[in-house]
């Protein structure tokens, strides 16, 4: 993380409690599905990688700072380049206007941002994204921080403890990001990764 977009210097943080989102019991609103399930947001990989890092890095309402500097746009451009690197965008009439991004080592994705310009965009990428990585065979969904939107797709926080103990069994398992389609329909991924409710 950066203290802000001008400083160029970053760290790393630790929390002593973890946000982690289930990939096995990832909770989504009736509403929510419906909108997957309605395509209304063409889904694709990778396609606007540094333009989703840019968007999430941009100002918004009540969030006049962020954390991630040129720098941290550097380096994960670079992880992108060795295919570490990954975003999962939502399309509408052929304007990008949501969209998440985030690293993958191992069998463990770690979500870094997400941004939205349109009602349930970012959502839907993430419903998306949880049903590629179930699909590829990851174990760990790492959110750093919990925070109610996160908490509303039923992630939880963990101990440092059980998170160091997921994360290195999530490390030495053998996934892959690109083994789903990188346009996959709404249902596909409804069926790939939900409990709705």
């Amino acid at each position: 993380m950066a203290d802000s977009r001008a400083d160029s210097r970053i760290f790393l943080v630790e929390p002593a409690r973890r946000g982690i989102l289930p990939l096995e019991s990832l909770h989504i609103s009736r509403r929510l599905a419906r909108t997957v399930r309605s395509d209304r947001f063409s889904i694709r990989i990778n396609t606007a990688f540094t333009e989703v890092i840019q968007r999430c890095a941009a100002p918004a309402p009540g969030r006049r700072e962020t954390w991630i500097n040129t720098t941290i746009e550097r380096l994960c451009g670079e992880l992108h380049a060795r295919g570490l690197a990954h975003s999962v965008e939502a399309w509408r009439e052929e304007r990008l206007v949501g969209g998440l991004y985030g690293i993958a080592l191992g069998g463990a994705f770690f979500g870094e941002s997400m941004f939205s310009s349109e009602r349930d965009a970012s959502k839907v990428a993430l419903v998306h994204l949880a049903a590629r990585l179930r699909a590829g065979g990851f174990r760990l969904l790492d959110a750093q921080f919990m925070t109610d939107h996160l908490a509303s797709f039923g992630a939880v926080e963990i101990s440092q403890a059980a998170y160091r103990a997921r994360l290195s069994e999530a490390l030495n398992c053998d996934a892959d990001f690109r083994r789903a389609p990188d346009q996959t329909p709404g249902a596909w991924a409804m069926q790939s990764s939900s409990q709705a409710s």
